[in-house]
């Protein structure tokens, strides 16, 4: 794979290393949601089967990203919280239960979990980053295997952490999910589209996605995962395109008691959304028309001589083997001088992100090894 700058708008004179933050879109992505707004400046030429359409075809084009062998194990969401809270609600807790997190998760995914904590006197037991050492990222796996026991019910993680890169053992953790009976939730909001995933191998009982990080999109539109002990849960929301046979508009009135099948009953409200719908379907064929895979080869290509050159300045960076290659952390030498770097990086035109106590650095398909090279230039030109 090569440089796909020439897809994005990205002015030359902008290093954008920050799709962790915010992904920029195609322009392909952007013409699809103008197509959006043009549709709804004409309504009339909008009939009840554009009501459907387009849903069916982005839970496809998701299924087919995640190795999910059933679209109707799909749900289409408005952000992360929703679908974590359709997940939280639909579980049957009892007094005592353990819910597994981890050190500065996201917060979409540990608030609901704290509130049915409440709700149902649980303990959340939460695994604290290991300090800054070779193999950091493989000693927090072990340590978050070593505290899956016969009293967790839920570990709720992700597959990449959101503030260094970090990479935890799905399969494993799955394997001692199953031991002891407890359910896998995963946000893939961070690496869903540049990482590899497969449904098929993972197995996991909830996968949540936001889709304006790593999957292209629109802000205000994810996607979400359910296995069959969610299919007969309650939605946080009673919306009528998540009732059998909402299909009839003639017979909506016909008030019905049962869901859409299997995970359909977890769409989001005006999940027909005729601007965002298509602009996250055309990203996703996107993806896989370039593959996960090959991004992240990509970005291990373009990457290695800035980190190797920051570590051997004194920088800590997780190992390759432990960390995702699309986003990492960058913990600077103590006597750096952090405040002069950040203001240096915003006047050379480079956009990271600073996560608790990591330079988080998050490079796509649209940076080349420069781009790299260029911010390592300037960290170095700050540090003792």
């Amino acid at each position: 794979m090569k440089s796909q700058k020439h897809l994005f708008d990205i002015p030359s004179n902008i290093t954008y290393l920050n799709g962790a933050y915010m992904s920029p879109l195609l322009k392909t992505i952007a013409e699809a949601g103008y197509k959006g707004v043009d549709r709804k400046i004409r309504p009339w030429e909008l009939s009840d089967t554009d009501f459907f359409k387009d849903r069916a075809v982005l839970k496809q084009k998701f299924a087919t990203l995640i190795g999910a062998s059933n679209a109707s194990y799909t749900a289409i969401i408005p952000s992360v919280s929703y679908g974590i809270a359709n997940a939280a609600n639909n579980i049957d807790f009892k007094s005592g239960d353990e819910i597994i997190l981890l050190d500065e998760q996201f917060p979409s995914n540990v608030y609901s979990w704290q509130q049915v904590a409440k709700t149902h006197n649980l303990l959340i037991k939460t695994i604290d980053a290991p300090p800054l050492q070779k193999g950091r990222g493989k000693i927090w796996n072990e340590w978050l295997l070593n505290a899956i026991s016969s009293k967790t019910k839920v570990v709720a993680l992700p597959q990449v952490h959101w503030a260094d890169g970090t990479l935890f053992s799905l399969e494993a953790i799955r394997e001692a999910c199953d031991t002891n009976n407890a359910l896998l939730i995963i946000d893939g909001t961070q690496s869903i589209g540049a990482y590899p995933f497969s449904v098929k191998n993972i197995q996991p009982d909830a996968l949540i996605c936001g889709g304006y990080k790593w999957m292209l999109g629109p802000y205000a539109l994810g996607m979400a995962y359910y296995n069959e002990k969610f299919h007969h849960g309650n939605p946080i929301e009673e919306n009528w395109m998540n009732r059998l046979h909402s299909e009839n508009f003639k017979e909506l009135t016909k008030y019905q008691e049962q869901y859409q099948p299997d995970a359909g009953r977890f769409n989001m409200g005006e999940s027909s959304n005729f601007i965002l719908v298509p602009m996250l379907i055309k990203a996703i064929e996107q993806l896989l028309e370039w593959s996960p895979e090959a991004i992240q080869t990509y970005c291990k290509k373009i990457s290695k001589k800035a980190i190797d050159n920051l570590t051997e300045s004194g920088c800590f960076i997780e190992t390759a083997t432990n960390r995702a290659n699309h986003l990492f952390g960058i913990f600077l030498p103590q006597g750096s001088d952090f405040k002069n770097l950040k203001a240096k990086l915003l006047q050379e035109h480079i956009y990271v992100s600073y996560r608790g106590n990591a330079i988080r650095v998050s490079p796509n398909v649209y940076n080349t090894e420069e781009d790299l090279l260029k911010l390592s230039a300037v960290i170095k030109q700050h540090l003792p």
